[in-house]
């Protein structure tokens, strides 16, 4: 086995996941087409996105089911054939039909766009996973970066496109590129060999302080779900990513209030990529208690930091907050690639790993409909939110100490 093959497979998935990321940037689009058609609500906009999440934690378990029955190549293969259907048919939507075209955007976008991201993101990092045993955490860490960061490096270049094509056009071209970047990801990306499989696990046993794949038991789906450990680990993961729900949609509205620029406001962004390779590289060298608490601290932190800035009205602490709440956000998601394919084996983890990220649906509706009851009855104060983050951050603690003890006993 070529030692930097695995390694050219990373830099692809990572690109294809950077373009999928797209499907986060719904911001961008909110706007202009709230001004393409005027009748549309807030809510009726904002519906859009909650059908993308959904769809794209079923295309997600679509894609772990048939993990085993189609090649990462077919299943890329149909994932650029979905996203080229939902991306280019929301260019069809027209503003003398409002009704029809609100309909469109929910298949098209929400049920077409959002179930052929997480298709095709449950094949790259089930498939490049299984090239790094050894670096789980680190390669888990690397691609979600691509895929977190996909709206930031990506969203500015779309925006401009907006300004100067229009809309609609924009949705043509997309539609044209993110098929054709995942096509060639079909291309370049393929799974380990039996060869390569063995070459991996003793690599996996020399240079991990994991237990050695081949000792791993693998479990099925049902067996994983009928672990305390399994829905211990993932209540921790909805209450913080819930925490940090409460203050990221609204980061740079936080950074002007408190005297800085929107522009800062984005540096939650740039952390929250950050934080999944901070939280990569520590799974990978400590495992999952260290990961997990260090996590859970950067979270109490920024709950901590922020309400010390609310009180003082001093930017550094909110600066600080912001910095921490990106951090731990973003260490979520790498911990549950790492943890789900090391605790219940790597045989199933397409499948439990899809199942896994369930977990982000009742996370997007907590965080954002508890930041606006919190926001409106404190008539736009963000301290309360502040304070909420705080105590997501103490009940995840407990959930950490229970996850312990039930780890112990299984």
């Amino acid at each position: 086995m070529k030692s930097n093959k695995r390694w050219i497979y990373l830099a692809a998935g990572t690109l294809t996941l950077l373009f999928l990321g797209l499907i986060y940037a719904w911001s961008i689009f909110r706007t202009p087409f709230s001004e393409l058609f005027p009748d549309w609500s807030i809510s009726q906009l904002s519906l859009t996105f909650t059908i993308s999440m959904i769809f794209f934690c079923l295309g997600g378990f679509a894609g772990g089911l048939l993990s085993k029955r189609l090649s990462i190549r077919v299943r890329m293969l149909i994932s650029a054939v979905m996203l080229f259907v939902g991306f280019f048919a929301v260019s069809l939507v027209r503003a003398e039909a409002p009704g029809s075209s609100l309909v469109m955007l929910y298949i098209f976008y929400g049920v077409f766009g959002g179930g052929g991201v997480g298709f095709a993101y449950n094949g790259v990092i089930g498939t490049l996973n299984k090239w790094f045993p050894d670096k789980v955490g680190l390669a888990s860490g690397i691609m979600l970066m691509g895929f977190g960061l996909g709206g930031l490096v990506l969203g500015s270049v779309v925006n401009s496109m907006i300004g100067s094509m229009g809309l609609l056009a924009v949705f043509r071209i997309l539609g044209i590129v993110i098929a054709v970047v995942c096509a060639m990801a079909a291309v370049i990306i393929k799974s380990p060999d039996a060869e390569e499989t063995a070459q991996l696990a003793v690599l996996a046993g020399a240079g991990s302080k994991q237990q050695a794949s081949a000792d791993v038991r693998n479990y099925s789906a049902g067996e994983m779900l009928r672990t305390a450990r399994f829905w211990l680990f993932t209540i921790w993961a909805i209450l913080l990513n819930s925490a940090g729900l409460l203050v990221i949609n609204s980061a740079a509205n936080i950074s002007v209030a408190f005297g800085g620029t929107a522009v800062l406001g984005m540096i939650v962004s740039l952390f929250n990529g950050a934080g999944r390779i901070v939280a990569g590289n520590n799974f990978d060298r400590f495992g999952r208690k260290v990961s997990t608490i260090v996590n859970n601290a950067f979270m109490l932190g920024a709950g901590v930091s922020l309400t010390l800035g609310g009180m003082t009205g001093k930017y550094i602490f909110i600066l600080c907050g912001l910095v921490l709440v990106g951090l731990a956000y973003g260490g979520c998601p790498t911990i549950t690639s790492a943890y789900i394919n090391k605790a219940f084996g790597p045989a199933n983890f397409p499948t439990n790993f899809s199942i896994a990220n369930f977990s982000l649906i009742p996370a997007a509706t907590i965080g954002p409909m508890i930041s606006s009851a919190l926001l409106e009855s404190a008539g736009g104060s963000y301290d309360t939110n502040f304070y909420a983050i705080v105590g997501f951050a103490v009940a995840a603690l407990v959930m950490w100490v229970l996850l312990n003890k039930a780890s112990a006993d299984e």
